[in-house]
């Protein structure tokens, strides 16, 4: 088990994509000079069950994503920070938020690609892409259905998972997949789900 920083947010980090972050709690600063003093730096993102993002005080998931600091940029009262979800981890205990949250972790493998599942994925990113389009058509989504995917095919699943326009709890429910063939098929069957609704508006 290690001990881990930890970044509770309203959203879902998935490995392989980047998180975009500026921190202005006490709190927050301090996990950040604690963990630029390690190489890589890193922390744990965690999904709040309950409450908000300020304040502290927040119901946390159990299960998330080791997010590992790319850049830095200095501003106003704040700190603009980059950094990349690397791996996922479940929290083992929750320590005393002091000075800021921690936990024990432990760190998940990561899921083994096969060349047997090249017809679900292409299958998935259909799927997805063609439902962004739909979304685009009504309103904003934050990533294209032309956004370019990532050559490795483990972190083009994951990907995938990310940009489908879904919901933070069925975001997390792809999270905690233990094949990467349940990723791809959970994927198609939630964005099909996203589809009918789509479909009847």
């Amino acid at each position: 088990m290690t001990e881990m920083p930890m970044f509770p947010l309203s959203s879902v980090l998935f490995p392989h994509m980047p998180l975009p972050l500026r921190i202005f709690e006490q709190r927050y600063l301090a996990m950040l000079a604690r963990v630029l003093q390690d190489e890589p730096a890193e922390f744990g993102q965690v999904l709040i069950e309950r409450g908000q993002e300020s304040g502290g005080g927040e119901a946390r998931f159990g299960i998330g994503t080791v997010a590992q600091i790319t850049e830095l940029e200095g501003a106003e009262e704040s700190v603009l920070v980059m950094s990349q979800g690397v791996e996922r981890f479940e929290v083992e205990e929750w320590l005393e938020d002091d000075p800021y949250p921690r936990a024990t972790i432990r760190r998940l493998p990561e899921l083994e690609w096969d060349e047997e599942l090249a017809p679900l994925r292409e299958r998935a990113e259909e799927v997805v892409r063609r439902i962004i389009v739909k979304v685009e058509a009504i309103g904003d989504h934050p990533w294209s259905s032309d956004v370019v995917l990532d050559d490795d095919p483990v972190a083009a699943c994951w990907q995938l998972a990310a940009i489908a326009p879904l919901g933070p709890l069925d975001q997390l429910r792809l999270l905690r997949s233990t094949t990467l063939r349940d990723l791809l098929s959970e994927t198609i069957e939630l964005a099909l789900g996203v589809e009918v609704v789509l479909d009847l508006e």
